[in-house]
């Protein structure tokens, strides 16, 4: 297990032991496991450690095409996984769209003031008018109980199959291969962005910097693969893969760049 550890950050620590734990779970009862929804560096720890391991198998659904958040099914080699194992309701938020424009904030802060966590919700998608999210089926009687208004406005909660969803957010990801000094939080945004390091560690104190869906205050946190990080005012990107190292002892990473269509 120590050398699982070492692969990753300490403050993974925790969340390693609980795959694990799954895995021991899924071997001991030969019975399928499912999580809650995890972003795409969980899903990155808990492929590296169950893999394809024996008789363990693993998959992962969110309901909409593209989804960035989605639910583990760990099983034994047996069973084979169906969309309904994965227990994931979507819903539509029907409201007054003429007088008010809901965003993203706004859906997600009224999900999390009913007391459930975030990993209960998948993604959320807008258009125009339309608000639509994904949640745990075992919370969905209690969030359709609760949740009746976002700030002042009126809304109400109804079920859609898979045929009214919307399509991924109209945006487009290009990879881009560049060299880096070093992995720090820092270091990476100057150089993505084409900002002095100074700048960056700005946006950083100043709490514009998210790493997987978490603010990051820190200007020498480490970057790993798969971190999503989102930067108030400039947009996200995520380290797909780390090359390795150039003969300047440089870094090479392979980063998606996110841009909106216009």
């Amino acid at each position: 297990m120590e050398e699982i550890f070492q692969h990753f950050r300490p403050e993974e620590r925790e969340f390693i032991d609980q795959v694990s734990g799954w895995r021991m779970e899924v071997e001991d009862r030969y019975a399928p496991k499912l999580t809650d929804f995890l972003d795409p560096r969980q899903r990155f720890i808990v492929q590296s450690i169950i893999g394809h391991q024996g008789d363990i198998e693993m998959a992962y659904f969110g309901a909409f095409d593209e989804a960035e958040r989605r639910r583990i099914l760990i099983y034994p080699s047996y069973f084979e996984p169906v969309e309904e194992d994965y227990q994931i309701t979507v819903f539509h938020l029907r409201y007054p769209s003429k007088f008010v424009q809901l965003e993203h904030p706004d859906v997600l802060g009224a999900l999390l003031s009913l007391g459930l966590g975030r990993e209960k919700f998948g993604d959320i998608r807008l258009d125009n008018s339309t608000a639509q999210f994904a949640i745990a089926s075992e919370v969905e009687d209690y969030m359709r109980a609760n949740l009746t208004s976002i700030g002042k406005v009126k809304v109400y909660v109804e079920a859609l199959n898979s045929t009214e969803m919307l399509l991924p957010n109209e945006e487009v990801w290009t990879d881009e291969m560049m060299t880096v000094s070093s992995m720090r939080l820092d270091t990476v945004i100057a150089s993505v962005f084409n900002i002095s390091r100074q700048k960056s560690a700005a946006l950083i104190n100043s709490g514009k910097v998210k790493v997987n869906f978490t603010i990051r205050e820190n200007i020498s946190f480490e970057l790993h693969e798969l971190d999503l990080l989102s930067i108030r005012g400039f947009g996200r990107f995520m380290i797909r893969a780390i090359e390795g190292r150039t003969k300047k002892d440089k870094i090479r990473i392979n980063i998606g760049r996110m841009e909106r269509k216009t």
